[in-house]
């Protein structure tokens, strides 16, 4: 099914190892990547694997996750130009993903249910209080529907997808879509205990890649309808970028694995293909997954290989932000439109040398590129994947 209606892309914000804002984004994008650092004492982890910590960050006794994510948020609606009692009076949707923020961080309470007992039920209690979309809906006076997504490292970017669905359907004017996730003890020693963590800054695609590092940030962007657009601004003054389409695949394979032959992630692209209503052949370049393990990027580079063609242009920017988790989908979506915008491409952050498994390898120095389309994906836990195209109008 093919869009009717674009969906624009008004204002963006985010925060990451990549850049505090857009423009430091900008800058940051093309410079050489600082390397990720040891954990810092507020991460709570004796494991000596690097990180990509945000140590600028200063909470206060706050969420984490809740300062991260008002950060990105303010800097996208004001990205917009749109006053904020005008802003009021649009029904305003939101949808924030993320992992970290809805997990129970209480090391007391896993192992008190570990051995078969709860001494209290708070930590539960706190669990469900934890809404950040609810918390952002009734900050900003927002009055369209909003919903919380947690479904692993696709969580902002189906978000994204979901906000989209909303302004398609008339549910609402506008959308926020964010995504955030901190850094803390659960999901480093998690991650470490699957074996995916590596030992010095990852290498996405990479002959020698030996897995990822975890970083955190915010991302968020507003979506507006094509009708409102026409309402809020001049014909010279509108937004310029779109999102073209969405797919959404799952193959249930494994509970952290991707399937072997990409069946989730090629049903998402192609999805997201014919809901643009283009070729692959339109896609200037991609900004993957790219997580730097073993199983993603063998994953990703054959669906890439089969859809795309030996030339494939492909990246990852994991190498300069380390893996965000809930973020992930949303920052390297915000990453992809400063490309697209550009019309250049970095070198992939971290990769020195094709691995011999992968039938491709990412772009291994910058280049300049003329296409108007660009394609993001995530991949998450339990085999979901997801797929965003943006374009540019001319």
């Amino acid at each position: 099914m093919v869009r009717k209606e674009r969906v624009y892309i008004a204002g963006c914000g985010c925060i990451s190892c990549a850049g505090d804002g857009r423009e430091e984004t900008l800058r940051k994008l093309y410079a050489p990547p600082q390397p990720p650092g040891p954990p810092p004492d507020w991460v709570g982890t004796s494991l000596k694997i690097p990180l990509f910590a945000l140590k600028q960050v200063r909470t206060d006794g706050a969420s984490r996750t809740l300062v991260l994510l008002d950060r990105a948020i303010r800097e996208a609606l004001a990205d917009t130009s749109i006053p904020a009692d005008r802003l009021r009076k649009l029904r305003t949707g939101l949808a924030i993903g993320t992992t970290v923020a809805c997990q129970l961080n209480n090391i007391p309470f896993y192992a008190g249910v570990r051995e078969n007992r709860m001494d209290s039920l708070e930590p539960v209690r706190e669990y469900l209080r934890q809404n950040s979309a609810e918390y952002f809906r009734e900050n900003y006076g927002f009055t369209g529907p909003f919903c919380m997504i947690s479904n692993a490292c696709a969580s902002s970017a189906d978000a994204v997808a979901l906000a989209s669905l909303w302004i398609e359907s008339g549910r609402c004017d506008v959308a926020v879509a964010a995504g955030a996730d901190e850094l803390n003890r659960v999901p480093v020693a998690g991650f470490h205990a699957l074996g995916v963590t590596s030992p010095e800054p990852c290498r996405p695609f990479d002959a020698d890649r030996s897995g990822l590092n975890l970083g955190e940030g915010a991302g968020a962007v507003v979506l507006i309808s094509s009708r409102v657009c026409r309402e809020l601004f001049p014909p010279n003054c509108s937004p310029r970028v779109y999102l073209a389409g969405c797919g959404q695949g799952g193959d249930a394979y494994h509970i952290t694995s991707p399937h072997t032959d990409g069946r989730g992630l090629e049903c998402a692209i192609r999805q997201a293909l014919s809901r643009a209503g283009i070729g692959a052949e339109e896609i200037a370049f991609i900004n993957a997954h790219g997580t730097g393990t073993l199983n993603n990027d063998r994953c990703e580079a054959t669906v890439f290989a089969k859809l795309f063609g030996s030339g494939v242009r492909f990246l990852s920017t994991k190498g300069m932000t380390g893996h965000t988790l809930g973020a992930a989908g949303i920052l390297e979506l915000i990453f992809t439109l400063v490309m697209l915008r550009e019309k250049r491409l970095p070198a992939s952050p971290g990769f020195r040398r094709k691995a011999e498994e992968l039938p491709v390898a990412p772009v291994s120095e910058p280049l300049s590129f003329t296409g108007r389309l660009a394609m993001s994906t995530s991949l998450a836990f339990g085999g979901c994947n997801t797929a965003l195209i943006v374009g540019e109008e001319s």
